[in-house]
């Protein structure tokens, strides 16, 4: 018995070091000293991406002891000229400064001056001569006169007197009499207006829509007043120019606006409504009540046939409407005498939510039925997935050509066709938007990332959730999604990724750039990473370790301003996974996913010695074969293989396996063992530079299977190639890599063994005219 275990112990040595041998052989080859390299393993940390941690940020990705952040609270006096499309406002801010810093100077964004006559923002691409164009877009560019509607600063004080200031394009910096010590606030006043903008014809975020069939405009205004730039403990003043790709950085504060429009308007904004008894009708306000006990569908405030009524009035009185908000980042606001109003509330956890919309007789009867439904599950869902949504409201206004978002309120297009009827794509795409601009609510006017440097911080994290939120939509209501099976996101699954991902290097950006900077927005800060973020959730790290660790994120960032590197090191610190791999070739390279079956090789075993178990024996000093008993393993397809080990049982193949057995296992051990026949060794090859886990389904010739996920650090020594052996009683049939298209793999021809033959073009021509 002793000697059979001592024998077996060398032989798990020798057997051992064999699976070094390519690695061994490599390596003597090379007898002259090599030229080093720098680490370039994929799997190295993140050490030199990330800054150090400390007090402001922890290695955690959770704000830190000494973590502050300043705050602008506003108060402000607005006026709607609704026969001239202007506005104009007066307001007093109080900045107050939490930093530890003495500043001697404020940043202000101007965001208006982006559209001023002297605007940069229209040369700063490259153009050239369009064959065709429409005709309004050609008026714009070569005809008319450039649009003026930026900034007039009327003046800038403090308690009456003139403050000295400087503007930088979309930047005012404002000199201080003398420094604002840390700990203080600082009280100055702007008078201000602008030209609104037309928004379906000039494009933008905010502005109106005329509407030539009754005179009336309809008004969604944002970015409309200077507002605070961030100071933080990561770059002080943000003050990058807002050139129109990038968003906003902004500072949490409280608000009181009053914003005086005609009295026939129709107006609701960012913030508590303080007096609702006087802009509201007894009819308004009886169905107010309404609506607040209302928890299964929308009770209408206007109706349509009030709505069309209104239309045709054109009031010349004007009517104040008041809201105060606290901890927001951003006010916004929408009016018109258009407007449909509904309401439903909805219930948050113990919180009472109103989800509200707001729309013209254009956007029904799709709007009708299905606005505040979105919004209302939007809520819900978002809440089960972060936090509970903490504002009173949520709103969604119909806007033309728009996709828009601000605290408590957003823009959403879908709008039918004149006699009412639309497409399947209308709908799930008002449906889609509306749960996107209403998620953004969380991200970022809750998680307030600065989305002028980090467009897919609030972007793509928004849209992962709204994947998530669009599936659930279609669960809970399979009626609106009939006759699908499931909701038609347009984003968040791995195959919708792959196009963007193989195409032209020349034109793609890693998501860790600036929105300024790349060429596909929508794909690099919206699609890629919300694909990223699904696949890490379900392939990667599995939905309980990703939800506890993404609603850690959520809590520990709620009203505070996170950094990428706080969201990839809570991630990684709530759930115990090291995923500097995965940040690193999906958010820092443009590598795509290509993993391939290579070969895939039979063998058998005999107790025959073999060439290659005899060179390996050398290579340890044994020259006889026959001074120790050994298993060697033979490939069905060499010169040394014969069709009676195929007949055989493995124990009659190897009978020093067999002895081996019978010296060191009882006949019960033995009983429970089982010896496989077949050993097959399946190479796989990772044409593509981005490390992803194997998942591979092995079918077998009885039609039984099973599906293995070896994980992503399988790759870990060598990127590029790898090989598992696969021990069964059962026979091979076929080898299928990614079998649901799970890891977003750019080519699926090379995934399978035996590879499958790809039809010719003649082929292909065929099945479509049959299916014609």
């Amino acid at each position: 018995m002793k000697k059979a275990k001592f024998i077996f112990a060398f032989l798990f040595v020798v057997f051992s070091l064999t699976s070094y041998a390519q690695e061994d052989s490599e390596s003597a080859k090379k007898d002259e000293p090599q030229e080093g390299h720098l680490n370039q393993n994929k799997f190295r940390q993140l050490y030199q991406e990330f800054s150090t941690p400390n007090q402001y940020r922890t290695a955690s990705g959770a704000p830190g002891p000494a973590y502050y952040q300043n705050m602008a609270n506003y108060d402000m006096e607005v006026v709607l000229d609704d026969k001239n499309q202007k506005l104009s406002g007066y307001e007093t801010i109080t900045y107050i400064n939490n930093s530890p810093d003495d500043l001697t100077y404020l940043w202000v964004q101007l965001d208006q001056n982006v559209r001023a006559k002297d605007s940069k923002s229209p040369l700063r691409n490259g153009d050239g001569v369009s064959p065709v164009s429409q005709p309004g877009r050609f008026v714009s560019q070569y005809v008319e006169e450039p649009f003026d509607g930026g900034f007039n600063i009327q003046e800038v004080t403090q308690d009456g007197k003139a403050l000295k200031y400087t503007i930088n394009q979309t930047m005012m910096r404002i000199d201080l009499p003398e420094p604002l010590e840390s700990g203080d606030d600082f009280e100055f006043s702007i008078k201000w207006w602008y030209n609104i903008n037309d928004h379906v014809v000039n494009r933008g975020r905010s502005g109106y829509e005329y509407f030539p069939e009754d005179g009336n405009y309809a008004y969604v205004i944002a970015q409309f007043f200077p507002r605070m730039a961030v100071y933080n403990d990561v770059e002080g003043w943000q003050n990058y120019q807002f050139w129109g790709s990038g968003e906003f950085a902004l500072p949490f504060g409280d608000y009181k606006v009053k914003i005086t429009v005609p009295a026939d308007h129709i107006l609701d904004g960012t913030g508590e409504l303080q007096n609702r008894k006087e802009v509201f009708s007894k009819t308004m306000m009886s169905r107010y009540e309404q609506a607040k006990k209302s928890f299964d569908k929308p009770v209408l405030i206007v109706t349509q046939e009030e709505a069309e009524k209104a239309e045709k009035g054109f009031s010349n009185k004007t009517k104040t409407w008041e809201f105060e908000a606290e901890m927001v980042r951003d006010f916004a606001f929408t009016t018109s005498r258009k407007y449909i109003w509904d309401m439903q509330n909805v219930k948050v956890g113990k919180k009472n939510v109103m989800a509200v919309s707001l729309y013209p007789k254009e956007g029904n009867p799709l709007w009708e039925e299905y606005s505040t439904k979105a919004v209302a599950h939007t809520l819900t869902s978002y809440s089960d997935h972060t936090f509970e949504y903490p504002y009173h409201k949520a709103i969604s206004v119909h806007a033309k050509n728009q996709g828009m978002e601000y605290p408590m309120i957003c823009w959403n297009y879908g709008r039918p066709n004149a006699d009412g009827t639309y497409t399947d794509r209308t709908k799930f795409g008002m449906i889609s938007v509306i749960i996107h601009e209403v998620g953004h609510n969380f991200f970022p006017m809750i998680v307030n990332s600065d989305e002028r440097q980090w467009g897919w911080m609030d972007e793509g994290l928004n849209s992962f959730v709204e994947y998530m939120s669009e599936q659930e939509f279609g669960e809970k209501y399979p009626e609106a999604i009939a006759p699908l099976d499931k909701y038609p996101s347009r984003r968040g699954e791995p195959t919708k990724i792959t196009g963007y991902m193989k195409g032209n290097q020349d034109f793609i950006a890693p998501i860790m750039s600036n929105p300024e900077n790349v060429y596909q927005l929508g794909n690099n800060a919206y699609g890629k990473p919300a694909t990223a973020l699904n696949i890490l959730r379900e392939t990667v790290m599995g939905r309980e370790l990703f939800d506890h660790a993404f609603a850690t994120y959520s809590k520990r960032w709620m009203f505070k301003h996170p950094t990428p590197e706080d969201f990839f090191r809570t991630m990684e610190d709530a759930s115990g996974v090291d995923l500097d791999w995965f940040w690193r070739g999906w958010f820092y390279t443009t590598d795509y996913v290509d993993i391939a079956v290579d070969d895939v090789k039979s063998y058998f075993i005999t107790d025959q010695p073999t060439k290659a178990g005899k060179e390996i024996l050398k290579r340890y000093g044994i020259e006889d074969p026959s001074q120790i008993p050994a298993v060697y393993v033979v490939e069905e397809s060499s010169d040394e293989f014969t069709e009676d080990l195929k007949t055989k049982s493995p124990l009659d193949n190897a009978s020093t396996l067999k002895e081996y057995m019978m010296d060191n296992f009882s006949e019960q051990e033995r009983r429970n063992m089982k010896v496989p026949k077949h050993f097959y060794q399946i190479s796989f090859k990772k044409p593509g530079g981005l490390i992803m886990p194997l998942i591979v389904e092995y079918k077998y010739k009885d039609g039984t299977s099973e599906r293995i996920t070896y994980p992503a650090q399988i790759w870990r020594k060598n990127e590029n190639e790898v090989s598992k052996v696969l021990a069964t009683d059962k026979e091979l049939e076929s080898v299928v890599v990614d079998p649901d298209m799970e890891t977003a793999d750019v080519n699926t021809e090379n995934n399978s063994w035996p590879q499958k033959e790809q039809p010719s073009e003649f082929e292909n021509f065929k099945e479509n005219q049959t299916k014609g």
